[in-house]
């Protein structure tokens, strides 16, 4: 990859937390599948499995069109106007959650049927 600029992508943005802001704020349920992370500004979210499918919702609310996963070995990213999923460049750290957080996220906040409520 070279060092061009990519639209959308904001290299030095840092993550927002470790899990989904809105969920860890009371927005839904307050647990997640998977975690996506704005790759313009950071914004940590919930994948649309998730039942509150936050990651969505900030680039509705947003315009902010690409993200990138924020689960560990993954390092994709993927635009919501384009629906492609592409390669690009280094994020700032952390690039994932931590590795001992539990996924369907986070501990404690999981229903037990958890899988039945899925998207």
């Amino acid at each position: 990859m070279s060092d061009e600029h990519i639209p959308g992508i904001n290299p030095q943005a840092a993550p927002s937390g470790e899990g989904c802001a809105d969920c860890l704020h009371g927005d839904g349920p307050g647990w997640w599948f998977h975690l996506r992370r704005c790759a313009e500004c950071g914004h940590i979210g919930c994948c649309d499995t998730s039942p509150s499918q936050h990651g969505t919702k900030h680039f509705q609310e947003t315009g902010h069109a690409v993200v990138t996963s924020f689960e560990p070995g993954e390092n994709w990213y993927y635009n919501f106007e384009t629906q492609q999923v592409f390669d690009g460049p280094p994020l700032a750290s952390p690039t994932s959650h931590p590795t001992g957080q539990p996924v369907p996220g986070p501990a404690g906040s999981v229903p037990s049927e958890w899988q039945q409520r899925l998207n």
